[in-house]
């Protein structure tokens, strides 16, 4: 199980979890709709239809026009936010320092996280994982035990093995409706998986996206030969790392230059985290008050 220290739920008191666009959904919560009913604040008028409710309508506005209106209010409506994990095999890389936190670890934690912020606003949440073997999914929903539900598919999850193919991957166009808020967690190292960020953007859903690196992939701090491999593919690589840090180091950089300019193109809201930073740092930066959200094109 996940457990979130107080220290790391006090940096989080502050944050709240929002939508570029106005949410969709029904009931009651922290974000304004583009649904009309009654409510709290007031929106519009309009005609009365048969099936209205009496008390809906305006009796002062009927003395002047003889006409009956019935008031229409904005609804305050739950975000519903879907957390999707990157559970391939470069998700288990981990630093030498820190051998025993990967980058699947900080994403179940960051996904701990971001429930919290869910139900402490009455937000609709569900969880993804892909993994080579298929999605994983606890269906969205609202409260206490669906926090435990998402907590213990967290447990469960295992990195391993390459992404899912397209075929696997159809079911999440049909649970991720339009309108929702997603939230990518994952070293993007997979181009299909920037793709289906990309495509969800351009198809009306809202996605967010927290890169993780490692230290040791931001600084190559590697001085003799080695052998790196590929985990996802087995391929193997010999160099002298001494002669090859700078080049990497250059490549890298220009490899995260040219995916925050994608996602950026794409509307999708980008940022890193390296795992030897404080945790709740790209949460705040996604959805501290300092954030300054832009509207959706």
């Amino acid at each position: 199980m996940f457990e979130l220290t107080d220290e790391l739920r006090a940096r989080l008191r502050d944050l709240r979890l929002s939508a570029r666009s106005a949410a969709g959904g029904n009931g009651l919560g922290m974000h304004a709709s583009r649904s009309r009913g009654a409510g709290l604040e007031f929106a519009q008028y309009r005609g009365y239809e048969p099936g209205d409710e009496p008390r809906r309508i305006d009796w002062k506005l009927y003395a002047r026009s003889d006409r009956y209106f019935v008031r229409e209010a904005e609804r305050d409506s739950p975000l519903t936010i879907w957390i999707v994990i990157d559970a391939s095999a470069s998700m288990a890389q981990a630093d030498q320092a820190r051998a025993d936190y990967s980058k699947l670890d900080a994403a179940k934690l960051l996904a701990a996280c971001t429930i919290e912020l869910a139900l402490r606003q009455g937000d609709r949440f569900g969880l993804i994982g892909l993994s080579s073997q298929a999605l994983r999914f606890v269906a969205d929903a609202a409260g206490p035990r669906q926090r435990d539900r998402c907590l213990l598919e967290l447990a469960a999850l295992n990195s391993g093995g390459l992404l899912p193919d397209a075929k696997k991957l159809r079911p999440l166009w049909e649970r991720i409706l339009p309108g929702s808020l997603v939230l990518l967690l994952s070293d993007c190292f997979d181009d299909d998986l920037v793709e289906l960020a990309t495509r969800l953007a351009a198809a009306r859903r809202e996605v967010l996206s927290i890169q993780l690196i490692s230290a040791e992939e931001r600084d190559f701090p590697f001085r003799s030969g080695h052998r790196f491999r590929d985990p996802e593919t087995g391929a193997e690589l010999r160099i002298d790392a001494r002669l090859a840090r700078e080049g990497f180091i250059k490549r890298f950089e220009a490899a995260r230059a040219e995916l925050a300019k994608r996602f950026a193109a794409a509307g999708v809201l980008h940022v890193e985290h390296v795992l030897d930073r404080a945790l709740d740092e790209p949460l705040q930066k996604l959805f501290g008050s300092s954030q300054t959200m832009v509207e959706r094109r």
